[in-house]
């Protein structure tokens, strides 16, 4: 016996390396040291920073995974790998500087794994940050054939004196809901098991487009790094950020709340996407449920002035994002203690 007949292909993996080089290679930023294929992947800190801080984030995909595999749609994963990750870090108002993936599988498919690195290496070139390395590990007999599992990891910068944190934040601050690009990349074992049990047919149409469902689930995470360093730019003072993925809004909105503050949300002030509504009555899904899993149009949230919020909302449209004040801050008060109201009990 040898490694090989065990189900290990290390020259198909080696292979696989030199045919993703050059999507790597095409993430590069200018403190990138080195090339792909040493043992660690080196980076210089940008200059111009007085105290630099490094801030790191850690995510997958989930079982959106398996929806794409079936349906033989690799590269949007890629794409929601990057997307899950970036738009954590970026709430404290850090720049991404790099990215690094791990990809197990049963069998290198490199056909498919070529599309996923593609999407990783689209979602880094649109958040500006490199693709500095990564691991691709074939588990024969712990994977089966064809499937694979992702895991991202990324680093972003921001000086001490600019982080975000949510510290600034006071009542009457105004609460500002970006658009999601669908479902993202959360709430799909319920998802998946109204499928299962209600036998849907996956080309069934939403919307004035007649965007088959399975389009819409597939669709990739959206990135929210260009609008957050547009209005940095423009320097507006962004008090907090909320990245909307799993609990949805109940649970990530007061993530960057302060102690004593609560958010009181208009739930009426945005269209929720008719998926949601489809979801609600195939799956007998509870109204509570929904808010609770997804992000129900919303994918991104920031929190500024009063003073602010026009300003926000028309850099948003002209970054092409549709945007909503959806809510504003209040204090929390004994009779009502709760991090955010206005949502479905």
């Amino acid at each position: 016996m040898d490694y090989k007949s065990s189900g290990v292909n290390v020259e198909a993996g080696r292979a696989f390396v030199e045919r993703i080089k050059s999507s790597v290679e095409s993430t590069s930023r200018p403190e990138v040291i080195g090339e792909l294929g040493g043992f660690g992947g080196f980076m210089r800190l940008p200059k111009g920073l007085t105290n630099p801080v490094l801030v790191s984030g850690t995510d997958g995909v989930g079982t959106k995974l398996e929806l794409a595999q079936k349906y033989k749609s690799h590269y949007g994963v890629g794409i929601d790998l990057v997307a899950m990750c970036v738009n954590d870090v970026i709430t404290s108002g850090a720049e991404p500087l790099f990215f690094l993936d791990y990809i197990a599988t049963g069998k290198l498919g490199p056909d498919a794994l070529t599309e996923v690195i593609e999407g990783i290496a689209h979602g880094c070139k649109q958040s500006h940050c490199s693709l500095l390395g990564g691991e691709t590990a074939e588990m024969p007999g712990f994977y089966t054939d064809g499937q694979y599992d992702l895991a991202g990891f990324c680093v972003a910068v921001v000086d001490e004196k600019d982080i975000i944190d949510g510290k600034r934040i006071k009542p009457g601050d105004h609460i500002i809901g970006i658009e999601s690009s669908g479902i993202h990349s959360n709430g799909f074992s319920l998802i998946r098991k109204v499928i299962e049990l209600k036998n849907v047919d996956m080309d069934t149409c939403f919307g004035s487009e007649k965007t088959p469902l399975l389009d819409f689930l597939l669709k990739p995470t959206k990135l929210y790094v260009n609008l957050v360093q547009a209005l940095l730019h423009e320097k507006i003072a962004l008090k907090g950020m909320a990245h909307i993925t799993g609990g949805g809004l109940p649970e990530n909105l007061p993530r960057c709340l302060p102690n004593g503050l609560r958010a009181s949300i208009d739930i009426s002030s945005w269209e929720k996407p008719l998926i949601y509504n489809w979801l609600r009555q195939e799956g007998d899904i509870p109204e509570t449920d929904l808010w609770n899993t997804f992000n129900l149009g919303i994918g991104f949230c920031i929190v500024v002035s009063a003073e602010d919020s026009r300003n926000v909302l028309d850099i948003c449209h002209t970054n092409s994002c549709d945007a909503w004040k959806i809510g504003q801050i209040e204090d929390e008060t004994a009779d009502l203690q709760t991090s955010i109201i206005g949502l479905p009990v």
